[in-house]
């Protein structure tokens, strides 16, 4: 047997961790060449000290991560999502398997772009076959992806569409019922600038009608919100 994997759940919920070290012993009974070795952290600032003492002493191999998780502000830790890029800063060889209850495709994508997980879950599409076949998977090099997440990525590739983070958050933030007068609050843009993103965007989509509303549906038919 190989020297155990170090293994960090990030999730605050004792019934998913007890899943989850389930799952772990039930792939390393079948898989004679791998053990984990566990740690829990059930929030940002418990995950970022982890981390930081892994950086020090040892390593990280193996990744469990939550997004909605309580923030550490004192470390600008705000979500999940800063714990899996602190991962990827220090650890760049470690596997992540993000396990989350957010369906937003906006918020979806966002963690693919950011974190590159090596597994991306619904919660809800997840049971105990296919949270121990995402965990083989992954230690073999290969990405598992849930259904829904799947068929995202696919919309993506084929949507022939240049938008950049920009845009995106233009049309996330119109798509939760901000007006384009309060958006150089939320985006880092002037307003000038982005009347001119959402012409460019209405372009893209082909809305002659020049409707927030027509615009953010078809972004979400699109799968970009």
């Amino acid at each position: 047997m190989n020297k155990p994997l170090n293994t960090l759940i990030v999730e605050d919920h004792q019934l998913i961790i007890d899943s989850y070290k389930m799952a772990l012993d039930f792939v390393a009974n079948r898989e004679s060449d791998y053990s984990f070795k566990i740690t829990i952290s059930k929030s940002c600032e418990e995950a970022y000290l982890e981390i930081e003492h892994a950086a020090n002493f040892g390593t990280v191999d193996l990744v469990f991560l939550d997004i909605s998780l309580p923030p550490a502000k004192k470390y600008s830790i705000l979500s999940g999502d800063d714990i899996g890029i602190k991962v990827r800063q220090l650890f760049p060889k470690a596997k992540i398997l993000v396990i989350t209850h957010l369906s937003d495709n906006y918020r979806l994508i966002n963690i693919l772009k950011c974190l590159k997980p090596n597994s991306l879950l619904l919660k809800n599409e997840l049971d105990f076959n296919r949270l121990t076949e995402s965990i083989s998977n992954v230690l073999y090099g290969i990405p598992y992806y849930s259904h829904s997440v799947l068929k995202l990525v696919r919309q993506h590739i084929s949507n022939d569409f240049n938008l950049d983070q920009i845009d995106r958050q233009v049309l996330y933030y119109l798509s939760q019922g901000n007006k384009t007068k309060d958006l150089p609050e939320l985006v880092n843009l002037s307003l000038a600038g982005i009347e001119r993103r959402k012409r460019k965007l209405n372009e893209i989509f082909n809305n002659d009608k020049k409707s927030d509303k027509v615009l953010i549906k078809i972004a979400k038919e699109k799968g970009f919100i």
